[in-house]
């Protein structure tokens, strides 16, 4: 198969169900070779199957692709070096690794159990974080050994990281904590011939249906604007050789749009030249919040 990525070995992560699968088969279709990673958990990742990441290899085989089904724990730092090692073993090099893999355990702070807490940190954060961590040192060593890689890694964050998501606390901090592990790895693995960005997707998924209810009808146009497929095509295209020279970013994407999103940046300041006292910083923090950008509300947000 020829297209953007052809020849290039690709990991997708939560790959067999929703806007991941979406990934595996768009990476497939220009003609990559796909590690289709999916432990088969239910929505609040409970039990697991083998079942939905065969079932993506099958359709990716059907189109005359090649991939292969893994369904380690990409939150378990043993699993997850397994995961890369499939994609030396099956294809014998590695090119891409698309984080996308978690699930939800939404509820408001003031009812939140430690396991909510945990369990979603742990998949999302952790599960970017081990799974980077065994590529890069693949990548490392292939550098050293004088083959310095074009890699890429696509992290997936949410609009939730960027501006908090009211009922998704632990959700919330679990992708901003993303959105940050992606600067610093940017950062780290450029010696490694690496680039590393991130997406803020919105589709319809399991993990989105209720909040994009009102969304389910497709328009008279026929273009599903909340179709996971529409995210995939800059994921793709992220993946590829062209991309090179783009590392650090964080996209937002949705239906036809994509944007580049802004972090926190230094903004308004004053510096008095020696310690201040408490008394002195009233008339001073006003100045500067309101000389500042009025930030966007978290979503779901109603003031009391």
């Amino acid at each position: 198969m020829t297209g953007i990525v052809a020849g290039r070995v690709v990991i997708v992560t939560g790959a067999g169900r929703g806007i991941g699968r979406a990934h595996a088969l768009a990476f497939a279709r220009e003609g990559a070779h796909v590690v289709v990673n999916d432990i088969g958990a239910a929505l609040d990742g409970s039990g697991g199957s083998g079942g939905p990441a065969q079932d993506v290899v099958a359709e990716i085989e059907a189109l005359g692709g090649k991939a292969v089904a893994n369904t380690d724990d990409v939150a378990d730092w043993a699993g997850a070096e397994r995961l890369v090692q499939t994609a030396l073993d099956s294809f014998g090099r590695l090119d891409v690794l698309v984080n996308n893999a978690g699930f939800l355990r939404d509820r408001m702070l003031v009812n939140l159990a430690e396991e909510e807490w945990d369990a979603v940190i742990r998949v999302h954060l952790k599960g970017h974080v081990a799974t980077a961590r065994h590529a890069v040192a693949y990548w490392r060593a292939e550098t050293k050994a004088g083959r310095t890689p074009d890699a890429r890694v696509i992290n997936t964050s949410s609009g939730a990281g960027l501006l908090g998501c009211v009922g998704q606390g632990n959700y919330s901090a679990a992708k901003a904590g993303i959105a940050g592990l992606t600067l610093v790895e940017a950062a780290e693995f450029e010696r490694y011939g690496v680039t590393v960005n991130a997406i803020a997707p919105a589709a319809r998924t399991r993990m989105t249906e209720q909040a994009f209810a009102d969304d389910m009808a497709v328009p008279d146009d026929g273009f599903d604007a909340m179709a996971p497929e529409n995210v995939s095509p800059l994921v793709v295209w992220l993946g590829s050789a062209e991309s090179a020279g783009v590392t650090g970013r964080m996209f937002e994407v949705d239906g036809g749009r994509v944007s580049v999103a802004q972090s926190w940046r230094h903004g308004p300041a004053e510096d008095k030249g020696a310690r201040w006292e408490p008394a002195e910083l009233g008339p001073v923090i006003k100045r500067l919040v309101a000389e500042a950008p009025v930030p966007h509300p978290p979503y779901s947000y109603t003031p009391a």
